[in-house]
C-alpha cells in the first residue's frame, strides 16, 4: 500500500518506530548543520541523502552512481548521508524550510508525502530539466503519475517535483515443482487461474498464501476490483475526477469473488491474523503454491527459497495490478547546488546504473529487460513492463484518503472474518466520501 518495495511488514513496522525516529532525528539534524560539510552554493559540495538499506539493491546502485559522481566531478565533495525512512517522513517539512536541507533527496510519493511538500514551495519544480534531460523520455507516463503534481499538490499534474528511477507492482509467484507434482497447468488468464485454485483443493492445498493483518489481504481486495476495472475508474477512485460507486460492480465483483474463495478454501479464513512475512513464509515453506504480492517480496525469495523451482508473472486475472513508479529524488527548494543535484539524478538514469538496479532484483524505468542478464530479474522487469506499457498500474488502495490503511485492513479482516460483504464496501466508502467531501 503505501509504498516499500523490500520493506516486509511495511505500514507496522513504520508505525513501531515512530517513535525513535523522532530521537534519532536529533542527532542527524546537529550532524549535518554548519561546519565544513555544509554545502554553500560554490558548486564545490554535494549533499545527499536517501534512506535505503546498506547492501540492498538501490543502496548498492546509489554507492556507484556516488562513485560516477566522485569520477565526473572530480572537484567536488560528495556530503552523504543515510536516513531512516521514519526520520524523512515525519520530519521533511521541518528539514526542507530550513538552511539544513540537502541538495538532493529520496522521498516517498504520493499526494500527503511529494504532494504536500510541492504545495508548501518546498520542492524544486524540476519540469524543465526533466525535458532537458530527456528524463520524461526515459520514464513511462504510468510511471510518471506520482512524480507529477498539480497546484493543489494531487498527483497526475504537469510539473514534475520528483524523478522516479525504479518501479513496484503486485505480480503472481509460483511454485513450479508443486505445479508439476500435481500436474496442474501454470495459468494464463482467469479461467485458468481459477482451475489452477479448484485443482490444488482437490489435492488438499489451500492454493493461495495471504495475511489478512497486513497490507495483502487488501492488495488482493483491490487487485479483484482492477479485474472489472477501466481507466476511468482508477483515475475517478484515485484521483478523484469523478464520483465512485462502492456498490458498482467493480467492487461487488472483488468482494463477493473474495467471499466465494474463502467460502471455497481457497484463501484460509484463519489467515486472517498474519503478517506479510508470515505469508512469504506460506511461500517459501510449500505450503501454498501460489503467492500474489509486491515485487518487494522478490529479492528475500531468491534467497530464502532453495529446495524448489519458482518464477513470476503477471496476475493473469486483470489487465491492471497494484504499482507505480518508485519513490524518486527530489531537490529542495532551499538546496544550495541545484545543478549538482540534477547531475547526481542524471547519473542514476544512465544505462550503467539501471542495469545495476535490474540485475539486483529491482525494476529499473530506464533501460529493456533485455540487457539484463539475471534471468529471474529479467522475467520480473518483463512482467512490469507489461503493466506499464499498458497503463496498468493502477497505485495502491489505501492512497487516495488520510489514514485510510487501517480502514482497509479492517474491512478485508471483517471480511475475512465472516462479513456481509456490502456491509464491508460501506466500510470503505464512508471514509473516502467524507474525505472527498472535505477536499470541496
Amino acid at each position: 500500500m503505501t509504498n516499500m518495495r523490500f520493506r516486509a511488514t511495511r505500514h507496522t513496522t513504520r508505525r513501531a518506530l515512530l517513535a525513535m525516529s523522532a530521537l534519532a532525528l536529533v542527532a542527524p539534524l546537529a550532524a549535518c548543520g554548519g561546519g565544513s560539510d555544509a554545502a554553500e552554493g560554490d558548486g564545490k559540495t554535494l549533499r545527499l541523502w536517501h534512506y535505503e538499506q546498506e547492501d540492498g539493491a538501490l543502496s548498492n546502485a546509489w554507492d556507484a552512481a556516488i562513485a560516477e559522481f566522485k569520477k565526473t566531478h572530480p572537484d567536488v565533495k560528495v556530503v552523504f548521508e543515510r536516513k531512516t525512512f521514519e526520520q524523512i517522513q515525519q520530519n521533511a517539512g521541518m528539514i526542507l524550510n530550513s538552511d539544513k536541507a540537502p541538495d538532493v533527496m529520496e522521498y516517498n510519493k504520493g499526494n500527503a508525502t511529494t504532494g504536500l511538500l510541492a504545495k508548501q514551495g518546498l520542492l524544486t519544480d524540476l519540469t524543465a530539466t526533466a525535458k532537458e534531460r530527456g528524463w520524461d523520455k526515459k520514464i513511462s507516463e504510468s510511471a510518471s503519475v506520482t512524480a507529477r503534481y498539480d497546484a493543489n499538490g494531487e498527483m497526475g499534474g504537469d510539473k514534475w517535483y520528483g524523478i522516479p528511477n525504479y518501479g513496484e507492482f503486485v505480480l503472481a509467484y509460483y511454485n513450479d515443482d508443486l505445479f508439476k507434482k500435481h500436474n496442474i497447468t501454470k495459468p494464463t488468464d482467469l479461467q485458468s487461474f481459477e482451475a489452477a485454485l479448484a485443482d490444488f483443493k482437490a489435492a488438499g492445498i489451500t492454493p493461495l498464501a495471504n495475511a489478512g493483518n497486513d497490507h495483502p489481504a487488501g492488495h488482493w481486495l483491490y487487485l479483484l476490483a482492477l479485474a472489472k476495472a477501466n481507466d476511468a475508474w482508477v483515475d475517478d477512485y484515485q484521483l478523484y475526477k469523478g464520483k465512485v460507486d462502492f456498490h458498482g460492480p467493480e467492487w461487488t465483483y472483488a468482494v463477493e469473488t473474495y467471499k466465494d474463495w474463502l467460502d471455497k478454501g481457497y484463501f484460509e479464513k484463519k489467515d486472517v491474523g498474519l503478517k506479510g512475512s508470515d505469508m512469504t513464509e506460506q511461500f517459501v515453506s510449500q505450503k501454498r503454491p501460489i503467492m500474489v504480492g509486491g515485487n518487494w517480496w522478490f529479492g528475500g525469495l531468491t534467497t530464502d527459497i532453495t529446495d524448489f523451482s519458482w518464477s513470476t508473472a503477471p496476475y493473469p486475472g486483470s489487465k491492471k495490478t497494484l504499482g507505480s513508479g518508485g519513490n524518486h529524488w527530489v531537490v529542495p527548494t532551499k538546496a544550495k547546488n541545484k545543478e549538482l543535484a540534477e547531475d547526481f539524478i542524471d547519473i542514476t538514469m544512465s544505462d550503467r546504473i539501471q542495469k545495476i538496479l535490474g540485475e539486483e532484483g529491482n525494476i529499473p524505468l530506464a533501460v529493456k529487460p533485455d540487457s539484463i542478464t539475471n534471468p529471474k530479474s529479467r522475467e520480473l522487469i518483463t512482467a512490469f513492463n507489461t503493466y506499464q506499457d499498458g497503463k496498468g498500474l493502477a497505485f495502491y488502495p489505501d492512497w487516495p484518503a488520510p489514514g485510510y490503511y487501517d480502514t482497509w485492513m479492517g474491512a478485508t479482516q471483517n471480511l475475512m472474518n465472516g462479513g456481509k460483504p456490502h456491509a464491508v464496501l460501506d466500510e470503505l466508502q464512508a471514509p473516502y466520501e467524507k474525505y472527498t467531501a472535505s477536499r470541496r
